[in-house]
This record gives C-alpha cells, sequence and structure tokens, in this order.
C-alpha cells in the first residue's frame, strides 16, 4: 500500500499542501490543465522553486482578479465543483471537505450552513486548494494519508470575524480528536483549509509509519520565520499492510424506498471510499419484504455516511459499531497476456501470496476489444496466474 505522510512541523495551509504534492513529483503543467475543468477563468497558479532556511521547496499561490464579490456561501461553491469537469470521486471528497468547514463554522458562529461564506477571493481560491489537493493526492496514487501532530502556531490572527485568537476557533473545531501543539510562535501555522483537507483525508494521526521512503516534497508557507516554514510529505510504501484494523460498520432497514435508487446509493458511497457496501434482502413487521443496506468503512468517515445516508434514503434511522477486521496487504501487478495487459491483485500474508486475481475490469475491455468471450480472457489469466505461481514470479 502507498502511504502518504504530511509532516506538520510548521501546519499547514491549502497551497503548502499543493506546494508538497508538486515537490513530490506531480506535474504543475497537469495540475494546471484539471483545474481548468473548474472553470474559473480569473484563477492562475503560480508555481514556483523557493528556499526556506537552506531548504529547497515548491510554493504554490493561488492568485486571482479582483471581483465586485468578496464572498460565496456554500450552496454557491457547491454549485461550481459540481458543475466542473473533474472525476466523480473528486467532486465527493471535495464537497466533504467544504462541508466539514461550513459546519464548524456554523455551529462557532450560530449560522445555518447554508448561510456560511467563504472569504479569501469569493471562496475560489479554496476551491483550487481543495479539488487540487484530491486530484493530486490520487494522481500520485496515495492509498492512505498519514498526518503528524501538528503545529498550529499561537498568538492572534485578523480575520473577517475580526481579532481572533491562535488556533482560529474553526481550525481547532475541525482538529477536534487530534494531536495538535504550538512550538510558540505567534502565527496561524495552520488554516481551517489544511486543517480540513488533512482531517477529511487523514487516517492516521501521529508518529510516522513504517514505510519504504520513496519521494519526498516541500511545501512552501508563505512566511519568513525563524524554522523552515515548510509542510514535509514522504511517500513511500508500508513495510507491512497486513494485520488488524478498526472499521465502522453501519446499517439500516428500507422497505419504502423505489429499488432503482440503491444503484445511485451504492455508487456514490463506493466514490466516498468506503471500504463494502452490500444489499441483503429481509422480511420486516407485517411480512413486509424489505432491504438491509450495510456500509463498512473507516471508522473517522462514520458521520460522513450517516449524514449521507440520512439525506439520500428513505431510513428514519441507523444503527452503528465498530469492530475489528483482519486484512491482508495488497498490490496490483501488471502482466502481459495473448490478448494483453492485464492487472492482477495479490494479496499477501506475513510475506506469503494468499490469493491472485485478475481485475474484471481489464478482462471486459479486453473480451470488448478482441471480440473473445469474456470467459476465455478470465482461462488466460487464470493458467497465467498459475505459472507464476509455480515459478514464484508472483
Amino acid at each position: 500500500m502507498r502511504i502518504g505522510y504530511f509532516d506538520c512541523f510548521s501546519g499547514a495551509s491549502g497551497d503548502m499542501i499543493l506546494g508538497s504534492l508538486i515537490d513530490a513529483g506531480l506535474s504543475a503543467r497537469r495540475l494546471r490543465e484539471e483545474l481548468k475543468k473548474i472553470r474559473i477563468p480569473t484563477i492562475q497558479l503560480k508555481v514556483k522553486k523557493v528556499l526556506k532556511r537552506g531548504i529547497s521547496a515548491t510554493q504554490v499561490i493561488v492568485e486571482g482578479k479582483k471581483e465586485r464579490r468578496s464572498h460565496r456561501n456554500l450552496k454557491e461553491i457547491m454549485r461550481i465543483v459540481e458543475r466542473s469537469g473533474v472525476k466523480a470521486e473528486v467532486k465527493e471528497r471535495s464537497r466533504e471537505i467544504f462541508k466539514r468547514i461550513a459546519l464548524v463554522e456554523s455551529k462557532i458562529h450560530q449560522t445555518p450552513m447554508e448561510e456560511i461564506h467563504f472569504h479569501e477571493l469569493g471562496g475560489l481560491d479554496s476551491i483550487v486548494d481543495i479539488v487540487g489537493s484530491v486530484w493530486g493526492l490520487q494522481q500520485l496514487g496515495i492509498e492512505k494519508i498519514h498526518v503528524s501532530k501538528v503545529n498550529v502556531g499561537a498568538g492572534f490572527v485578523k480575520c473577517e470575524h475580526g481579532i481572533l485568537p491562535v488556533p482560529a476557533p474553526a481550525t481547532l473545531a475541525l482538529m477536534e480528536g487530534k494531536p495538535i501543539y504550538s512550538s510558540g510562535v505567534e502565527r496561524e501555522l495552520l488554516t481551517p483549509t489544511g486543517a480540513a483537507i488533512l482531517t477529511t483525508l487523514g487516517s492516521e494521526f501521529g508518529p510516522i509509519p513504517s514505510i519504504h521512503v520513496e519521494r519526498i516534497g516541500y511545501g512552501a508557507g508563505r512566511d519568513h520565520l525563524l524554522h523552515p516554514n515548510l509542510l514535509r510529505l514522504i511517500i513511500g510504501t508500508s513495510a507491512s499492510t497486513s494485520g488488524n484494523e478498526k472499521v465502522v460498520i453501519i446499517q439500516t432497514n428500507i422497505d419504502d424506498m423505489n429499488p432503482q435508487f440503491y444503484d445511485y446509493i451504492m455508487e456514490k458511497l463506493l466514490a466516498m471510499n468506503v471500504l463494502e457496501v452490500f444489499l441483503t434482502p429481509i422480511l420486516m413487521k407485517k411480512n413486509r419484504p424489505g432491504t438491509l443496506l450495510t456500509v463498512i468503512g473507516p471508522s473517522e468517515k462514520r458521520p460522513a455516511i450517516t449524514e449521507f445516508l440520512l439525506k439520500e434514503t428513505t431510513t428514519l434511522g441507523l444503527r452503528w459499531h465498530e469492530e475489528e477486521r483482519a486484512k491482508t496487504e495488497r498490490e496490483i501487478q501488471t502482466k502481459e497476456t495473448r490478448y494483453g495487459k492485464i492487472r492482477f491483485k495479490l494479496a499477501r500474508w506475513e510475506g506469503r501470496v494468499v490469493n491472485i486475481s485478475p481485475e474484471y475490469e481489464d478482462c471486459k475491455r479486453l473480451a470488448l476489444k478482441k471480440g473473445v468471450p469474456l470467459k476465455d480472457i478470465f482461462e488466460e489469466a487464470k493458467r497465467l496466474t498459475t505459472r507464476f505461481q509455480k515459478t514464484r514470479r508472483i
């Protein structure tokens, strides 16, 4: 499994996250091309190499023409994201991040979520930071994100609401349950956007995990401080991904929803990167036929999954509990067959391959392309798997 570890010794912001991704190998040209799909012609991405206390880093600055409007509400931001041309999964994760920011802001300022406004170039730079970060992490093949203890800074910060303590109330609310500290630097080191991205996408917070380092990237902050004002991103493969992990299991019984909706519900849930979604036919009271909808996902996603199910299905309530599951170490290998290239998913337990299976989508694509039965493609993949197992080449 490929892991990204954000080392936040000088906090984090949206542009620092983008800078660390580019410094670690993400193409700035491709990022700009992807961001054009958001259709914001007034926004430009400025990327340059800088030195921060003798360390080379990439600095990203989101620039835009001044508009008559200084802010946009959540509904307008969501509309911009939804109408963009980025992939559905990127849209879904980006909307999740914006919702988390709006939710904590609404609680702090006692304002409905829909009325929360995003400032800073009308919230357009936040869209670039968030959508760009979600897309960039996917492009670098990062499957799991770990985050260090976060240096939040100290002192006070001037914002739209006046003078606020550091960390700002919204930032602190977003970091609830996560480890933070202050080195005493009187500056806002962790921004709400940075906190929202890290806590929404991050699954583990604490010391660096055991990984084989492949790439390192440094994203530069704008301020010049006595320490290196950088966000460090370490990318590598985990030494072992097999073992136990905690998951949340969420279930609800439904007997009054159009069955055609389940396809949509499952597609949206899978776009949220849950682990499993499945349906079970059941009999409810008065022998009414119903459906048990079960979702298994990372524990930190429980609030987002709960909100989605309550809004998108006809359920009036749901139940959940946490469990531990044993999982194998997963790896994808691509092999050449007489029909073309097929990806194989390998499962290892304690270093030994215990299962190998061809990717269905690859087999389907080749069957359509070559005009041969799908079962023939699978038989070829099966023969290849058996041969590799015997020669120990997998």
